[in-house]
């Protein structure tokens, strides 16, 4: 891999976080809306929708970019739909964009990949 394919799984990666948090307020607002007076869910799902659409398309760009199978694809578009799955995303793109830049450094230095 290459920086350019590390830095679309770096970018997958810092809006997956914030993608599931949103994701769980908007699921507190909606839970508040019903049972009190307070109604954030306009504001909580406007913010999540723009979350939402930023983790696709960087999730596309990621696909495109690292050429994964449709199992590992489906896998990380199905951990954005869940409402904690933004965290087990990260911290698996975060494994991934280390070692796609390791390999890019090993490549860039001239060691031949094994």
């Amino acid at each position: 891999m290459d920086l350019k394919t590390a830095s679309a799984l770096r970018r997958l990666r810092l809006v997956s976080a914030p993608e599931a948090i949103s994701f769980l307020l908007l699921l507190v607002c909606s839970v508040l809306k019903r049972t009190t007076e307070f109604n954030a869910v306009p504001v909580m799902g406007a913010i999540h929708g723009l979350l939402f659409v930023l983790y696709v398309l960087f999730w596309l760009d990621a696909w495109n970019r690292t050429k994964w199978d449709v199992k590992r694809a489906a896998l990380y578009f199905v951990l954005s739909v869940l409402p904690t799955g933004g965290f087990f995303a990260e911290k698996k793109l975060k494994s991934e964009a280390e070692a796609a830049v390791i390999a890019s450094r090993a490549r860039r230095e001239g060691v031949v990949e094994a």
